[in-house]
């Protein structure tokens, strides 16, 4: 499977102050990584480095062999990267249907297909976001992305504070969209075995450094390796 994204040798944090260190990895056009480890190890500034929200001090990204190093945030979702940020940015002013069109790109993703797989986001169109439960925004913030039509969509702790049965749902949505195939898919997720069981590829970071690499189900099923790289089982 040809490279569509490199992560090379990057070094990178907030001003002067350096999170990740020397992080290099690749993922394969429609191939799916979790990205683990513990709280603190910068899982959410490699995310926030993809999209060009901290400084790098060295390295590269490229994407389809083409640099974004140095692109602003909005003209690397113009070329393809879709992010679901662990806060979810909610309007309280815009609609669920206003939150979709106005992000709105050409592609497969449109509002008929939004709303198939998340049917409740119909029914709450006209609701604002600030009335959505959180489940609610969680399907809001993916299906938003989804209408960037992107080539990698990058999920930011998805899960988190979700009750189990919305979880659940949500899951089996990042389940069909991998196995599509037709993106590729980065998820940061506290709950290792989540992430694990719909992804293809497993990288553990600790203090800013890749510490493991390997696909997710050797990993899934090593429960003394993931309980030791990850603290959590």
């Amino acid at each position: 499977m040809a490279d569509f994204l490199r992560f090379e040798g990057v070094t990178a944090g907030y001003d002067e102050s350096v999170v990740l260190e020397e992080v290099s990895f690749s993922l394969g056009e429609g191939e799916s990584l979790a990205l683990l480890g513990r709280n603190g190890v910068g899982k959410t500034t490699l995310l926030v480095t993809l999209m060009g929200f901290t400084r790098m001090h060295k390295g590269d990204i490229r994407l389809h062999g083409n640099t974004i190093a140095h692109l602003a945030p909005h003209r690397r979702a113009q070329a393809g990267l879709g992010w679901v940020p662990q806060e979810r940015f909610m309007f309280p002013s815009l609609t669920v249907e206003e939150h979709l069109t106005a992000v709105a790109r050409p592609g497969p993703w449109n509002l008929r297909r939004v709303y198939e797989i998340f049917p409740r986001l119909e029914e709450r169109k006209a609701n604002f976001g600030n009335q959505l439960s959180g489940g609610e925004q969680q399907m809001l913030a993916i299906a938003r992305a989804l209408m960037v039509n992107p080539k990698l969509l990058l999920l930011d702790e998805p899960m988190e504070g979700l009750a189990p049965v919305i979880v659940q749902e949500l899951l089996g949505v990042i389940r069909e969209l991998v196995e599509e195939g037709g993106m590729s898919v980065i998820i940061v997720e506290q709950h290792a075995r989540l992430a694990l069981a719909v992804t293809s590829k497993a990288i553990v970071l600790d203090r800013g450094q890749v510490v493991h690499v390997s696909d997710s189900q050797s990993l899934l099923d090593d429960a003394e390796k993931l309980n030791r790289l990850v603290a959590i089982a």
